[in-house]
């Protein structure tokens, strides 16, 4: 019943900071400014491909207060898109899963999910800004990954049979992509489970269940790795050929950590390696 990666959510201490920076970075256009009463946070949002970007200040008591009092900032929470809004209502409802609705959306309340504070919206089109193509994966780092797929199976309304296991010994992790719609989209929540030392083991251990990062496609990797280096963002080549990915550290992200891979490329470790381009697997075989 999701569709694909809508938007994603970041708690910063300064909005406009913020804004500039995806400007830079991305080509971004800011869309929107408003507030939400039930996250209790002042909100502006810009649009970078066809992904909106939240940048959220506290106004008041709430989720946003308190994650900027324990985390300071970073990213917060992801929407994800549904063609049909009000039966996805319908289906909380039935399965119990706690929300509130504002504004045309569907905000899910904790503990409905593990450590992913998530939105829906109805599904809609929208013209891609700047020099990316969209969000297509958020990573959702849990206690136990199989238990945490079965209950966004059920709660979200997923298909199983379209999810691809993941492990990697290179980051250590063991865990699955929630693809929605294959081989249409790579649109998915990857949830994982740390099982070495690791950056992620790390933050697992400080923060528990949690978001831990996003990932983007675009398709042209070295002229973003030029926009980043021009305007001095740290990044990170990974342990692919810096042509097809690499890593935003997140002191250039106002804490958000971000992946990027060029478009296509994920196919090689998301159970559809034909799709990802002629010698995708010889960069970069499946670990």
């Amino acid at each position: 019943m999701l569709s694909y990666v809508d938007r994603i959510q970041l708690v910063v201490p300064d909005r406009d900071a913020a804004v500039g920076t995806w400007q830079d970075l991305f080509g971004a256009e800011k869309t929107a400014e408003d507030s939400s009463g039930c996250l209790g946070a002042r909100r502006t949002t810009v649009r970078a491909g066809a992904t909106d970007f939240e940048f959220l200040e506290p106004s008041g008591p709430g989720p946003v207060a308190e994650f900027a009092a324990t985390r300071g900032q970073g990213l917060y929470g992801v929407g994800f898109s549904t063609p049909d809004l009000a039966q996805m209502v319908r289906h909380f409802d039935s399965h119990v899963v706690p929300f509130v609705e504002e504004d045309e959306r569907v905000y899910l309340l904790p503990p409905a999910t593990h450590g992913m504070p998530a939105v829906i919206s109805q599904d809609g089109s929208r013209d891609r800004v700047g020099i990316i193509r969209h969000v297509y994966e958020v990573t959702n780092v849990v206690d136990d990954w199989q238990d945490t797929a079965a209950h966004y199976t059920r709660i979200f309304g997923l298909d199983p049979t379209r999810y691809s296991r993941i492990k990697s010994h290179n980051y250590g992790y063991d865990g699955t992509l929630t693809l929605f719609n294959p081989p249409d989209r790579l649109d998915r929540i990857e949830i994982t489970q740390t099982n070495a030392e690791g950056a992620m083991a790390r933050f697992y251990a400080k923060h528990g269940p949690s978001l831990y990062m996003c990932y983007i496609e675009t398709d042209d990797v070295p002229a973003l790795a030029e926009r980043l280096d021009a305007h001095a963002a740290r990044y990170e080549h990974s342990d692919r050929s810096p042509e097809v990915g690499l890593f935003i550290h997140p002191s250039a992200l106002h804490g958000m950590l971000m992946g990027v891979s060029r478009t296509n490329f994920a196919w090689v470790w998301s159970g559809r390696p034909e799709l990802a381009g002629e010698g995708a697997q010889e960069i970069h075989p499946v670990d």
